[in-house]
């Protein structure tokens, strides 16, 4: 059988006055779908899949039918549409199955809307054995057999082991054919085998029964074994591809249904309908949850990705769940650019409505934290706040793009992210400060992203004076970095697939070990300098694979095999990764300056991209990609981009249909300042000076190079340790200490003695009320309203210079909510 996905064309269809058109009745087992009546405001019609091939006599296909109304949502009308076929195929119930050799139209009709799938049969007359590698096996892993917690554990279970999710099919077939093979298989009598008969209960099993002795499962499973148990790893053709339809759906009301088909695609040219053998998935089962079968159930209102998951594929379909009959009018809002149009289709599909704009003192404050990692001054705040032109704000932001703080702050990001540190022993100070420089250089430089990236990944020479080969000394051994690689520039954790197959992901141990190769020949030799290392390409060594030993080509992921005969092989790589038509780096790179401003990744954690955690606004995800491509990786326009948006500059104040939403950006996050730029901003609005190891009295958190460096504060309020490249290091949740170190410690109190912002003013003639209104302004962005001006007067009375009440008064709005976030 063989099936070509593509969108079907959806059109009125004049039905041929020969045909005989029917509902279909539903197969045992199938559920309904809950709409019975047809729908007066479909705007269309789908058939999956669009284009069937029927390959052999036992071949099938399922299909569904899906209904779009005016409103976006989706229905499933597969047992609602009138059905029609004739000629090489048939339907039987929501199944089609082969007539004869030949060629015909599946045709479904709703109300007024009507669509198509051209379908072709072949080989009626070929009945194929059971395929030990694509019958058996996908039923270990559809049964739980393989999986961690069964046989699949490392040390097996009850005595029988098999590879976890099926990573290792020679070695499954060589423990159940070969090990203890009289009692696991029986050719004379394969009812007896205990392969069966474990499955079907009918002897004892720790797992209990797994399936019923009449399904289609342990039928195949007896069907293979009265054939010989026959082994086709070596001859059978892979699996390219896994789809499944619908893509994306929309439902409104809890317990509406919707059938799921799954398609798998081979490489000799065949496709197969695995409803029957894929595993289901669901991300999210309080909003929908799915069957073994393919059948999702809408729960609560929110967001879920069903997923499939067959062989080596994990594939996913996004699927929206709406309350029934909710009251919605959407806001008029006119959008700024490609972003406010892409979140607001996002929020008008979900029914949500976003927070309006915030004030200009919020908006002032916000920014300035953001791009420069400084609260604004008191000048920069009376300016601002005085200014009338409308297009301020957008000034603004361009303003601190090109201030030296702005590379500071992503220079400290980067070197997040690639664990700039001295090591001992390894990584020595001086080598590891030219490295933090050549960081901080690149950005405020205004290198594109993606030259930096290959400046990085294709470094040679030595730690002196090619300060990027540092990148592999941080971590020396090949498969960390090519994990490290991953993460950081491509967004993907491959570090399941060094002992298994991912489990929801589309990385094999093949992949693992053929991204090892890219690092497997990196040379490292001590210079005249006991300090410096040299790193040079030997072009000699090879990454050798887990299971076999055998030695693996480089390749890229998801890619082709590279010739890397006659160049450093971390430089092709490097091109590889920086090439526009990688589907990978941009979108990453985007999706995490995105994270830094909104609060939360369109797909989060940023470094976790995989089919089962899925960008929460795909369209969005792959247009910043695309723009920072268009502009040639410049970070600042990226920036300039999303913080002139409205869905940055949202309220963070929520209103009736967005106060339960996180990652739709209806409103602003409100965010802990990070550790580094909270105590800049802690000794900026007080005038206290640090001094940290290796730089002068007064310079900021933020510069410091050495991650290994810390104060009490700084590991209180979640400095990164850069002990890995998790973007999860730097921690922003607050804690019971920090309240503590806050309110109890010397952080807050010594500074406002030291830096004595409170005297001076008074002494410089400055009622108390103005003071007040300073102490306010430096640290909230924003003046006291009546209320708290009223309440503070009552606490300084008539005094002319109240110090200590002045003082509790700084100390109170330092410790508040409002200083140690951002919103």
């Amino acid at each position: 059988m063989k099936i070509h996905c593509c969108i079907l064309t959806v059109g009125l269809l004049a039905a041929a006055p020969s045909l005989v058109l029917a509902k279909t009745s539903s197969a045992p087992g199938d559920a309904p779908t809950g709409q019975s009546e047809i729908v007066a405001d479909v705007a269309s019609l789908a058939v999956y899949p669009s284009e069937i091939i029927l390959d052999d006599g036992d071949d099938y296909q399922g299909v569904v039918a899906v209904a779009t109304r005016a409103n976006g949502v989706t229905i499933d009308v597969t047992d609602q549409v009138e059905w029609l076929v004739e000629g090489a195929a048939r339907l039987e119930g929501n199944r089609l199955l082969p007539v004869a050799d030949g060629a015909t139209v599946l045709r479904a009709s709703y109300g007024t809307h009507q669509a198509e799938a051209p379908v072709k049969v072949v080989g009626v007359a070929n009945h194929p054995p059971v395929s030990f590698r694509h019958d058996v096996m996908p039923i270990f892993l559809r049964g739980g057999c393989n999986a961690g917690g069964c046989h699949g554990s490392s040390r097996g279970k009850d005595g029988f082991r098999l590879s976890l999710f099926g990573f290792d099919p020679a070695g499954d077939y060589f423990r159940l054919t070969r090990e203890q093979a009289v009692r696991r298989l029986n050719l004379s009598i394969p009812e007896e085998s205990l392969l069966y008969t474990k499955v079907t209960g009918k002897v004892p099993h720790t797992g209990g029964k797994t399936f019923e002795p009449d399904s289609v499962h342990a039928k195949t499973l007896l069907d293979w074994v009265a054939a010989g148990a026959q082994s086709d790893v070596a001859s059978a053709p892979t699996v390219t591809k896994v789809e499944l339809f619908p893509l994306r759906v929309v439902m409104e009301g809890e317990g509406v249904k919707q059938r799921f088909i799954a398609v798998a695609h081979y490489s000799d040219g065949r496709t197969r309908d695995i409803g029957d053998l894929a595993l289901f998935m669901s991300n999210n089962e309080s909003s929908a949850a799915i069957d073994a079968d393919g059948l999702a159930t809408a729960g609560a209102r929110g967001e879920a990705f069903v997923m499939a998951r067959f062989d080596t594929h994990t594939v996913g379909s996004q699927t929206l769940v709406l309350p029934k009959g909710a009251e919605f009018t959407p806001t008029e809002e006119t959008p700024v650019n490609y972003i406010d149009e892409l979140v607001g289709a996002k929020l008008r599909t979900i029914r949500i409505n976003p927070s309006g704009v915030c004030s200009d003192e919020e908006f002032l404050r916000r920014v300035s934290i953001d791009v420069v990692g400084r609260l604004p001054t008191r000048d920069e705040y009376d300016v601002f706040m005085n200014d009338s032109n409308p297009q301020k704000r957008a000034q603004k932001i361009d303003e601190l793009l090109e201030r030296k703080e702005f590379a500071e702050i992503w220079a400290l990001k980067w070197s997040e992210l690639l664990m700039v540190k001295s090591v001992p022993n390894r990584v020595e100070y001086k080598p590891m400060f030219l490295y933090s420089q050549w960081i901080t250089r690149q950005i405020a430089g205004g290198v594109p992203l993606d030259e930096m990236v290959r400046k990085l990944l294709g470094a040679s020479g030595g730690s002196f004076s090619s300060p990027a080969v540092n990148f592999y000394q941080i971590e020396e051994t090949t498969q960390k970095t090519a994990e490290n690689v991953a993460q950081v520039f491509l967004g993907t954790r491959l570090q399941c697939a060094q002992c298994h197959n991912h489990p929801f992901d589309r990385w094999t141990m093949d992949d693992y070990y053929s991204f090892t190769a890219f690092f497997s020949q990196i040379g490292r030799k001590t210079a005249e300098d006991y300090r410096e290392t040299i790193i040079f390409d030997q072009r000699s060594g090879e990454a050798t694979h887990l299971v076999d030993g055998r030695p693996m080509k480089p390749k890229f992921l998801g890619d082709a095999e590279p010739d890397v005969s006659t160049r450093d092989r971390r430089a092709v790589l490097a091109d590889w990764i920086t090439s526009p038509e990688n589907p990978y780096f941009a979108v990453n790179v985007a999706n995490r300056v995105w994270a830094h401003f909104m609060g939360v990744g369109i797909i989060e954690p940023v470094d976790d991209v995989r089919v089962s955690n899925p960008a929460s606004n795909p369209d969005l995800h792959a247009k910043l990609g695309a723009k920072l491509i268009e502009y040639k990786y410049d970070l600042r326009q990226l920036v300039r981009d999303i913080c002139n948006s409205h869905a940055y500059q949202r309220s963070s104040e929520p209103n009736d249909t967005n106060a339960a939403d996180s990652r739709n950006f209806a409103k602003a996050q409100v965010r802990r300042i990070p550790a580094e730029v909270l105590l800049d901003c802690l000794c900026a609005v007080t005038g206290a000076q640090e001094k940290y190891p290796g730089l002068p009295m007064g310079a900021r958190a933020v510069q410091i190079a050495d991650g290994g460096l810390s104060t009490y504060f700084l590991t209180t309020f979640g400095r990164a340790p850069r002990t890995t490249v998790c973007a999860c290091e730097p921690k922003t949740e607050p804690t019971l200490s920090q309240a503590l170190h806050l309110l109890n410690g010397s952080a807050v109190h010594d500074k406002i003695n030291e830096g004595k912002i409170v005297e001076t003013m008074l002494e410089a003639g400055k009622k108390p009320s103005e003071v007040v209104d300073e102490i306010y302004v430096r640290s909230l962005g924003r003046k006291p309203t009546p209320e708290e001006s009223q309440r503070i007067a009552e606490l300084y009375g008539t005094a002319e210079k109240p110090v200590a009440e002045l003082q509790d008064v700084f100390w109170a709005v330092l410790n508040s909510r409002e200083f140690l976030f951002n919103k």
